[in-house]
C-alpha cells in the first residue's frame, strides 16, 4: 500500500467493529467518565527492512500517530463535544478535563510495535 493509504487503514484497523473476525478482538473495559464500553486490543506492528530510508521511516510513523490523533479528536469531539487535541491544550485548566482526555486515551489506547528489521530481500 501507499503511504498515502495508510491513515485510512489504519484508522479502520483501530476502530473496527467488535465480533468482526478479521479485525482485533474488544475488551469490556470499565472508564471514568465513558462507563463500561468495549476497547479493541488493536496492535499496530511496524517492520521495515534495513534498507528503508529515514525518511520513509519517519512518513510511517508520522501516519500511524495522525490516525490515532484523528480517531480520538473525533470521538473527543462525539463524546465531549471538544477534539481531543483542544483537551490536551487545556489539560491543565481542571481535574474534570484531565479526566476527559484520559478517558479518550484509554479508549483509543495507541499501540505501535515495532519488530527488528528485516534484511533487504531475506526471509528473516
Amino acid at each position: 500500500m501507499q503511504v498515502t493509504e495508510l491513515r485510512a487503514k489504519a484508522k479502520d484497523f483501530i476502530k473496527s467493529q467488535a465480533g468482526n473476525p478479521n479485525m482485533p478482538e474488544f475488551k469490556m473495559t470499565e472508564i471514568p467518565q465513558l462507563g463500561l464500553v468495549p476497547v479493541s486490543k488493536q496492535i499496530i506492528s511496524l517492520q521495515n527492512d534495513n534498507g528503508t530510508s529515514y525518511e520513509m521511516y519517519i512518513k510511517v510513523q508520522n501516519e500511524l500517530v495522525a490516525a490515532y490523533n484523528e480517531l480520538r479528536n473525533e470521538f473527543a469531539q462525539q463524546k465531549f463535544g471538544k477534539p481531543y487535541t483542544e483537551l490536551v491544550q487545556k489539560s491543565g485548566s481542571s481535574d474534570l478535563i484531565k479526566e476527559k482526555m484520559k478517558a479518550v486515551k484509554k479508549f483509543y489506547p495507541q499501540r505501535i510495535s515495532e519488530a527488528e528489521p528485516k534484511k533487504v530481500g531475506g526471509t528473516e
